[in-house]
């Protein structure tokens, strides 16, 4: 096992962004937290792409590979945002090179490929944060506390819209739309966000059922998803999911014993920012759940968000905001999603290592 370097409380962390894509937003929140990080190193196989965003960002190295930057001693985060496919061996191979990782969602595509990561994670000393941006908006953020304190009571419902609209130039992308590349579509890159939510707030899921179709697009994947969930704490909840709505809204709605919660109808990661809604049973619950919302400062939202806690977590050693068991809830989940709708039978969890679909669910 490797030693960590030590972070002094004024040490900046050092870190390099792989993939310009959706790397490019990860870019934009480093330069938010300029005192918590310095972003050494951008690295894209487009060469010209890199070296555009390291002009634009300030950035001093570019690099056409991840080989290249796994060399760098410099460095003590790489941040991948590769396509899908390569997310798991990136990340393993970021580890075997001594650095923390952060890695863009799904961090792999299967619940065996999840296993062995965390094994190497455990032997390397250094930690992987997978991204899930969308818990830290303050609206989510709000109802993560008042169900923490007791205030919203046992959970009953919860219903999620994701309502988002892909045509053809997006799928232009190469490795887009295709199952052995994106690993899969509507469930596992748009709305695996608002999977990880319902978790994140309702707790485990005890059994699922699902449809997924293709509709919109002619890819592979799914583009189009109807979801029912049973939680273990008994509460029920349904997620759906298209790329086909010209207007593009985001929707979640909780109903507890004590209150209401629901979203606004944006679209991404602005869905779990203000405003959000929060309706008490009575009186009486109204005054208690207005004082513990009175007490919560919600800190910087989204990738800022989640960077920041990072960074704070890296130099305290504590626990990391986002660990790889959320990423292995998340995989389980879209695990059992995909055997039910090809099976059209309930799926159970928690899924092992005997289930059909435990070393992936590509076709």
């Amino acid at each position: 096992m490797m030693k960590s370097r030590h972070f002094g409380i004024h040490d900046k962390i050092r870190v390099a962004v792989v993939g310009g894509g959706i790397g490019r937003g990860h870019l934009t929140a480093y330069r938010a937290l300029p005192d918590m990080f310095d972003v050494a190193a951008v690295c894209d196989i487009d060469l010209a792409r890199a070296t555009s965003l390291a002009e634009a960002f300030a950035v001093p190295n570019v690099a056409g590979s991840l080989d290249d930057l796994c060399r760098m001693d410099e460095l003590d985060v790489i941040d991948i945002c590769t396509p899908s496919h390569l997310h798991a061996a990136h990340t393993m191979q970021v580890l075997t090179a001594g650095k923390h990782a952060i890695c863009e969602k799904p961090v792999a595509g299967s619940l065996a490929a999840l296993d062995r990561l965390a094994e190497v994670e455990v032997r390397s000393g250094r930690r992987v944060m997978p991204i899930f941006n969308y818990r830290f908006g303050a609206g989510a953020q709000k109802l993560r506390h008042l169900i923490a304190a007791g205030i919203a009571g046992r959970a009953y419902l919860g219903t999620i819209e994701v309502a988002w609209r892909r045509r053809a130039d997006y799928y232009a992308v190469p490795w887009r739309g295709h199952w052995q590349t994106e690993l899969g579509g509507s469930l596992t890159t748009h709305a695996i966000h608002f999977l990880d939510l319902l978790t994140y707030l309702l707790g485990p899921v005890r059994s699922v059922f699902a449809r997924t179709t293709t509709l919109v697009n002619p890819i592979e994947t799914e583009d189009c998803a109807s979801v029912s969930l049973e939680m273990a704490n008994g509460a029920l909840a349904s997620v759906s999911v298209t790329l086909g709505s010209s207007v593009e809204i985001s929707r979640q709605r909780y109903c507890f014993a004590n209150l209401v919660a629901e979203s606004n109808l944006a679209p991404y990661d602005k869905n779990t920012s203000e405003p959000w809604q929060f309706v008490a049973d009575t009186p009486e619950l109204k005054a208690r759940m207005d004082a513990t919302l009175a007490s919560v400062a919600p800190g910087p939202e989204g990738f800022v968000g989640q960077f920041a806690h990072f960074g704070e977590a890296l130099h305290s050693d504590t626990e990391l905001p986002v660990t790889l068991a959320d990423a292995r809830r998340a995989v389980e989940l879209l695990t059992a999603l995909y055997a039910s709708a090809r099976t059209r039978t309930v799926v159970n969890l928690p899924i092992g290592p005997e289930h059909p679909l435990y070393g992936g669910w590509l076709p």
